[in-house]
């Protein structure tokens, strides 16, 4: 299997969000602004008419926090929601939703117009990936399969941390890590891999400009990043694009 750049193989990645799944709605909720930024994200989807009639995919969706931002921007929407890790789709799914939001296990970068098809009844009108670029073996095939699930005109919303371009960032995000979330992971999990994986793999991820080149090299068009406020201010990011040849 294909070795991630941190060092950490893709499925061993995929067994430590499993075991960390039960515990990770209380990792995130210690993290100030973590909800409201995946809402100010998602906001910038600029989707409308609260979701009336759009097909929206949550790709990387965890135990559901994308998710719920997504309903919460567009309560009318059919969402499907993706993750790898079945631990994860479990504790999404045991959650109470209000809207049509189904879960399904997949890996993003597999996915295809027939699948898009199936699972949302045509091709998608946005699509949102919080922390996933990242954390995928290929971000370039991820990238080309999210344009190719996107009809022409849809949007895509990355919620990214990307600190290489800012030696402040880095320096931040590693005093963050060791003086927090390592230790809080492991009090709650009993152990710390998916937490140090976390620190190397964000130093090791593209920078801003970097990743918008991934963007525009994919085929989409309009990309653009703007940073998150808070202590993670330049340390995560939205990095938005549409595929071409179509508007909302």
């Amino acid at each position: 299997m294909t070795a991630t750049t941190s060092g950490m193989k893709t499925g061993a990645v995929t067994d430590e969000f499993d075991h960390a799944a039960a515990s990770y709605d209380r990792l995130v909720g210690a993290n100030p602004g973590y909800h409201r930024d995946l809402r100010t994200s998602v906001r910038r989807l600029r989707l409308p008419d609260r979701g009336e009639g759009l097909r929206l995919l949550d790709l990387g969706c965890g135990t559901g926090a994308s998710t719920a931002a997504l309903l919460d921007a567009a309560p009318k929407a059919r969402i499907v929601a993706v993750d790898a890790s079945q631990g994860m789709l479990d504790t999404a799914r045991s959650k109470t939703w209000s809207g049509d939001v189904a879960f399904h296990r997949a890996r993003a970068e597999d996915l295809s117009p027939a699948w898009s098809h199936e699972r949302l009844g045509g091709p998608a009108d946005a699509v949102f990936a919080g922390y996933l670029v990242r954390n995928v073996p290929d971000p370039d095939a991820l990238l080309t399969s999210i344009c190719a699930v996107l009809r022409p005109g849809g949007r895509l919303a990355l919620h990214e941390y990307s600190v290489a371009d800012s030696p402040t960032a880095q320096a931040m995000w590693t005093t963050v890590c060791w003086g927090v979330i390592i230790p809080s992971g492991r009090a709650l999990t009993g152990r710390t891999d998916l937490f140090r994986y976390l620190w190397r793999s964000v130093l090791e991820f593209d920078g801003r400009q970097a990743l918008l080149a991934r963007m525009r090299a994919a085929g989409l068009e309009s990309v653009a990043s703007a940073p998150l406020p808070g202590w993670q201010y330049g340390i995560t990011h939205t990095f938005v694009g549409s595929r071409p040849g179509g508007t909302w």
